[in-house]
């Protein structure tokens, strides 16, 4: 890695950190609604929570906020700065990372599931943000914890990329930012994934 790029890594990292630990759906939930996210469902600061307390439309631009913050420093990282390999690996992650463990709330950050989808149209474009969305929906309605859920998924998308292009850097990044949102989900793998009830009643006829 020559100078130049060291120099550019460094930068872009710290704003993409910078940038990804800026709560702008939780702001914006306590500016909107008066309500505290963390007060609500399993208290994550993030967009879900911030739905759930403001509405559809509320949630909408908090989602939508959370995947900005990671989609722009990557993308400008990427197509602008012209970073690759381990240089754009390392900005990839800092957005999930600063989100995740945001200097803002303490270190306490959300589960980064918003950003990652920020982080993974930088990256992808369309592709992992439509597949992975699409995939998501699935198993959120077939499985009743949302953690087996978001594993599901990033196993769906791990063995996509698996069997039609394994880039190096895309399946690093997708490990990484997987065992971070396994951790954030901890919880939920204390439990069985269980089924939603339509799954269930399918299953007794």
């Amino acid at each position: 890695m020559d100078s130049n790029t060291l120099t550019q890594t460094v930068i872009w990292t710290i704003i993409s950190f910078v940038s990804g630990s800026l709560m702008l759906a939780y702001w914006l939930g306590r500016a909107l609604t008066k309500t505290d996210a963390r007060s609500i469902g399993d208290g994550n600061p993030g967009a879900a929570n911030v739905m759930k307390a403001g509405g559809a439309k509320i949630g909408l631009i908090a989602m939508l906020l959370d995947a900005f913050k990671g989609a722009i420093p990557v993308s400008i990282a990427k197509y602008v700065i012209g970073l690759s390999g381990v240089p754009l690996i390392i900005v990839a992650l800092a957005p999930i990372f600063g989100h995740a463990y945001s200097p803002f709330l303490r270190g306490r950050g959300g589960k980064a599931v918003a950003v990652s989808f920020g982080v993974w149209t930088a990256l992808t474009l369309w592709e992992a943000p439509t597949f992975g969305g699409i995939l998501l929906g699935v198993w959120f309605s077939v499985v009743a914890r949302s953690g087996w859920a978001v594993l599901l998924t990033l196993l769906c998308l791990m063995s996509y990329y698996l069997i039609t292009r394994p880039d190096p850097v895309l399946l690093t990044v997708l490990a990484v930012n997987a065992a971070l949102l396994v951790w954030k989900y901890r919880a939920d793998f204390q439990h069985a994934p269980g089924f939603r009830p339509w799954i269930l009643e399918r299953l007794r006829g």
